[in-house]
């Protein structure tokens, strides 16, 4: 509650407490909005550099531990493919896969967080559609993108995750890759802390009680919600799509940053992100 990374976010909303509360998908939904809005400006001084916010092209880093879209090819070849990311953010990402070719059309819940890509599509030039919405209704024809992608931007936000799923296996057409990337679910276990406290366990890995932040009256402003791998594997195959990969990442020996729990410390010791790789069936 004292980091100083969310400063602006902690005091423009009040934010006193922590709980482990159970939140439906309006509640959560609000208290994201607000969340990112508030947080935007922490957030890109903390990440901008590093997520390659600012850059001519924007950057596609799937993880804190730097793996980029460029080396993996975890989506493959997207010149003239229609692709959606779900939870932009700033769309590094999605104007990364422009700069590739692509047809691309980034979507975010935060206006603060778009905001941010409109101004570095403004200073860069050039300008994909960006939309506000949230992922559990997105606002798009069934069968209208060849790919969609999500790093760390949706997934693990919503409360209703499997409607998530169910939503981008409609507007993806057949044959399509739904790519998503979360904190790895092993992470639920140990305290959110990038030192040594952070590798004790003290969680039980299948208590799927979300993590809630709230103010002094008890209304929630920061939300993060839980699954276990089987639950995402099951909430995918739920919605019709195949699972074809689960990546991951290892901490690379040239990456010594920390971003949030994420550290060298911690990274070598256990995976802190999971990269879901799916396929809507032709």
């Amino acid at each position: 509650m004292s980091d100083d990374r969310h400063a602006a976010a902690i005091s423009t909303l009040g934010t006193s407490g922590v709980a482990r509360a159970r939140i439906g998908s309006a509640a959560s939904e609000r208290a994201s909005r607000a969340w990112w809005d508030a947080d935007a400006d922490d957030y890109h001084r903390t990440h901008g550099e590093f997520l390659g916010v600012e850059s001519s092209a924007g950057e596609f880093v799937w993880c804190p531990e730097g793996l980029h879209e460029g080396d993996v090819h975890l989506l493959g070849d997207v010149a003239g493919k229609r692709i959606l990311e779900v939870g932009c953010g700033s769309a590094p990402c999605a104007r990364w896969l422009a700069s590739q070719g692509a047809d691309v059309v980034g979507l975010d819940l935060s206006m603060g967080m778009l905001a941010r890509g409109v101004s570095a599509m403004d200073q860069a030039g050039g300008r994909i559609p960006l939309v506000q919405a949230g992922a559990e209704a997105l606002p798009f024809a069934d069968e209208s993108f060849d790919l969609a992608c999500s790093a760390f931007g949706a997934v693990p936000f919503v409360a209703d995750s499997a409607q998530v799923m169910a939503e981008v296996a409609r507007v993806l057409r057949p044959g399509g890759l739904w790519v998503f990337a979360v904190n790895h679910p092993i992470r639920w276990i140990f305290p959110d802390d990038p030192g040594p406290r952070g590798l004790t366990a003290t969680l039980p890995y299948f208590d799927r009680t979300p993590y809630v932040e709230v103010d002094d009256e008890g209304v929630p402003t920061y939300v993060e919600h839980h699954r276990t791998i089987g639950d995402r594997v099951r909430e995918a195959v739920g919605a019709g799509l195949e699972v074809r990969d689960i990546i991951e990442p290892e901490w690379p020996e040239w990456l010594d940053r920390e971003w949030g729990q994420w550290s060298p410390l911690r990274g070598q010791l256990f995976p802190g992100t999971a990269i879901f790789v799916t396929r809507k069936p032709a």
